[in-house]
């Protein structure tokens, strides 16, 4: 995966852009898995705390072992807090998001889309990082997010998905850092039977 995520303030006040967009690529980078692009609206109240909304475009195509019949889009909004702390003498973020996505059921014979399926996600992060120089500069990335659906239209797969991460993390300026590292992602596909595993080199 190959990801760009930014915070940028507009003026001095509490007002920002969040930009991100994520190239996600399967088979050792041979064939595509997921398209993302997510803008949103940033506020500020504290510096422990940033409330964000936005809107996020997903193209999904089939990859792995038991792939989706063909590719479909998402439309997906989306309402988030992150919460940042000290404690045990670590830096710890918690980002809370809400998403309220419409999911686009394809016809695989002509590609057209016959139905937009609603679904809600609530999704948990923890994330940590552990100082590996004396200037902080260089660093360990620790982070774990946890996926629950929930709606009438969800069955059997309430736990939707979890992804861990643990990378090398690099700050290049005050503002701007590079991660790399590696992200285990374990999905329960719909109807809760099937579980999906990819081992994921991860570029932030």
């Amino acid at each position: 995966w190959l990801n760009y995520v930014g915070d940028h303030p507009l003026g001095k006040g509490p007002w920002g852009v969040h930009l991100e967009s994520q190239i996600r690529r399967a088979d050792m980078g041979e064939h595509w898995q997921q398209l993302l692009l997510r803008p949103g609206i940033n506020y500020t109240i504290s510096p422990a705390l940033t409330l964000t909304a936005g809107y996020a475009w997903v193209e999904t195509h089939p990859y792995g072992d038991i792939p989706v019949a063909a590719e479909f889009p998402e439309h997906r909004l989306w309402e988030q807090a992150v919460v940042s702390h000290k404690a045990l003498g670590l830096d710890w973020t918690h980002r809370f998001r809400l998403e309220q996505r419409r999911i686009g059921e394809v016809a695989p014979a002509t590609g057209d889309v016959t139905n937009w399926r609603y679904e809600n996600r609530l999704r948990y992060m923890l994330r940590t990082t552990i100082p590996l120089s004396d200037d902080k500069k260089w660093y360990l990335a620790l982070w774990d997010e946890v996926f629950f659906n929930f709606g009438s239209n969800v069955s059997m797969n309430y736990l939707d998905q979890n992804r861990a991460f643990i990378g090398l993390g690099r700050k290049l300026s005050p503002t701007t850092k590079l991660e790399i590292g590696f992200m285990e992602q374990t999905v329960q596909r719909r109807g809760g039977i099937v579980w999906e595993n990819n081992h994921t080199v991860a570029v932030w």
